[in-house]
């Protein structure tokens, strides 16, 4: 098999060649999942203009009246990211019910039901449209996927999944058997099947945790997928991992890394979940003291048509930041040397005032501009986060997560939250380095992550109602509400919020903290991942997903305990049967050339790279393949935990 990066990317142009060539002057509607694979794995939406299409546009929800979005279109491609059902079935109902659309191509993804699915489905769309519409539904061969980099390959449909927000993979929860699956556990398992059909994989499914055990009993079980394994010749092992096994990775300030920073701290690009929104003003002569600044359209970090910019941000995920900023260094002197700019070369430690200066250069020249554009944005991203306040917090974070793992080795966890009861401080007392409210929803979520399992007792629960008290008055205090604490709290703004509410909030956060201790509770070889220290080492923290490669890389290829395999037919029950009375090899993760990591509920860049690491050095020649439901930061990862919203079960229209 080629390189799996190169064959992603190939997979997710194929999978938008039914829009384009049904583009030509037609509205394209979108809906969030589409347009972040389109984004980064589909050419972005010039490549549909280019095609034809007569504009791109959001996907309108069943709330935006203004839907009128289509204006006076008479053809419509919409393109949904799964099947058309819930909330996707309610927005096209609304589109094509306004009247002015009379040809609709829908683009989807999902099991055609009985085989006359699309027949169906096309008598549904010509009966929203009204007399006289047509209509064509075309079936998806590869799911929409989005390629952030050469080893890491998000699914957007799946982007709010996390165990705790489905009710599954913390102990205590009900079990959910494979055939009682929410509908976006179903879509995941097909999209997977079409996705390693379109590999030509013939995979053996390994879970760790819950939720990953049903996903990966579903997918062995499926119908479709027993049929591609009995003639597929690409062998790979499939691992899927809980997130919430160990959310310390996923809100911890351990990497240094550039492209997690970036992520981090820059503004998110509006309508997506993995890029931001890079202030473009210094390339002009346009003069605003208003950092927000609208009137000129933002860059992003997503550039799949400028090789030179994609293997930049690949030294942005894969480099330490002191060597990732020196790479955005040389290929912007690189570039200014090929348009003849008068660069004026330094040696040293690079600053963000002298990459600004470099910038400059390529400000009044247009066609530099344009052959450069891609590489520019994320230069200055590098500058717009190396400047950004939040950055000097990252150290006070990291600082405070090392100080927390020497504590917690010594102490028990009532004392650690006394500790950090005074530092709750509401606005008026805050000053620009103290933490806000939704720091301490990180650091708690870090703490009771590391510390596992605790006994509640009357100390324990004390310390916890000093902090939850602390907690939703500093929230009731806040003059304006932050996007995060809007979610969390359910309300749009601080005139809503009541004092019932925050503590309705915070009693929530702790419920599900409890939960997040108890989440390893059930393994045995990977119950920890606090390393408490000795005389002479300090305590630190062991990811769980360092733990399970360097389990499947060991060479001495122990059974391993925790890592599950899922039987996927009758010939491994055999096997299981029989090796309880003769020496048979059991299906091992470290069995085949292709490694498939899927985090189920996200990943963080560092644990990217530390996979990439693990596996070059201890299984060479091992391809590595990193799939996962989003790309988390430690605020993204508090937002998918905590929010009010959760994913509701997709129903027919």
């Amino acid at each position: 098999m080629a390189a799996p990066g190169a064959e992603l990317r190939r997979l997710c142009r194929q999978a938008w060649e039914p829009v384009f060539a049904r583009a030509r002057r037609a509205a394209v509607f979108l809906d969030a999942a589409s347009a972040e694979a389109l984004h980064w794995g589909g050419g972005g939406a010039g490549e549909l203009l280019a095609a034809g299409a007569a504009a791109v546009r959001a996907l309108p929800s069943e709330e935006e009246e203004e839907a009128a979005a289509a204006g006076e279109a008479r053809a419509a491609v919409v393109v949904v990211s799964g099947a058309l059902r819930g909330g996707a079935a309610a927005a096209v109902r609304g589109l094509l019910g306004r009247g002015a659309v009379r040809r609709c191509v829908l683009v989807c993804g999902g099991e055609a039901e009985g085989g006359g699915g699309e027949a169906e489905l096309e008598e549904k769309l010509r009966r929203w449209m009204g007399e006289g519409g047509r209509a064509e539904v075309v079936r998806r061969g590869p799911p929409l996927l989005a390629p952030v980099s050469a080893e890491l390959c998000l699914l957007p449909a799946a982007g709010a999944l996390l165990p705790p927000g489905l009710g599954l993979g913390v102990p205590g929860s009900a079990e959910v058997g494979p055939g009682a699956l929410p509908a976006e556990l179903r879509a995941l398992v097909g999209d997977l099947d079409s996705l390693f059909a379109a590999l030509g994989l013939r995979e053996e499914s390994f879970a760790v945790g819950t939720l990953s055990r049903v996903i990966a009993a579903e997918l062995a079980g499926y119908a479709p997928a027993r049929n591609r394994r009995r003639t597929a010749t690409n062998k790979a092992s499939v691992v899927f991992v809980d997130r919430t096994l160990d959310l310390a990775g996923a809100v911890g300030h351990h990497g240094d890394s550039l492209a997690e920073k970036i992520l981090s701290v820059l503004p998110q690009l509006p309508g997506h979940k993995t890029d931001v929104m890079v202030n473009m003003a210094e390339l002009t002569a346009l003069q605003t003291a208003d950092g927000t600044c609208s009137i000129i359209a933002p860059g992003c970090l997503a550039q799949p048509n400028d090789p030179a910019a994609r293997a930049l941000w690949e030294s942005f995920m894969n480099l330490k930041q002191k060597e990732a900023v020196m790479e955005a260094r040389r290929h912007l002197v690189e570039a200014a040397s090929r348009e003849n700019l008068p660069i004026k070369m330094s040696m040293g430690r690079v600053t963000p005032e002298q990459l600004s200066s470099y910038i400059q250069l390529f400000r009044n020249n247009l066609k530099a501009l344009e052959n450069h554009c891609g590489l520019l944005q994320l230069v200055l991203a590098t500058v717009q986060t190396l400047k950004h306040p939040q950055t000097s917090k990252w150290d006070n974070f990291l600082a405070f997560e090392r100080l927390l793992l020497q504590t917690i080795g010594e102490s028990e966890m009532p004392s650690v939250l006394s500790q950090l009861l005074p530092m709750i401080k509401s606005y008026n007392e805050r000053t620009k380095d103290d933490y806000a409210c939704e720091d301490f929803l990180v650091l708690l979520v870090y703490m009771y992550s590391v510390v596992g399992e605790i006994r509640s007792r009357k100390e324990l629960d004390a310390a916890e109602e000093e902090v939850k008290k602390a907690l939703v008055q500093a929230i009731c205090n806040e003059p304006e509400l932050s996007p995060l604490l809007q979610k969390v709290t359910g309300c749009g703004s601080s005139l809503s919020l009541t004092s019932q509410k925050a503590t309705d909030a915070v009693d929530n956060i702790f419920r599900s903290l409890r939960d997040i201790a108890r989440a390893r509770m059930h393994l045995k070889q990977f119950n920890s991942i606090h390393n408490p220290g000795s005389n002479t080492h300090q305590a630190s923290y062991k990811p769980l997903l360092k733990q399970v490669v360097e389990e499947i890389c060991n060479p001495d290829r122990p059974d391993p305990v925790d890592i599950e395999h899922v039987s996927s037919g009758l010939t491994d029950l055999l096997k299981t049967g029989f090796s309880m009375f003769m020496k048979v090899n059991r299906p091992h993760p470290g069995d085949h050339p292709l490694l498939i990591i899927f985090m189920v509920g996200g990943v963080t860049v560092s644990e990217v790279k530390m996979v990439k690491d693990l596996v070059a050095a201890r299984k060479p020649g091992t391809q590595l393949m990193v799939l996962s439901s989003a790309l988390l930061t430690p605020r993204s990862a508090v937002e998918l935990l905590f929010a009010e919203e959760r994913p509701q079960p997709d129903t027919d229209i």
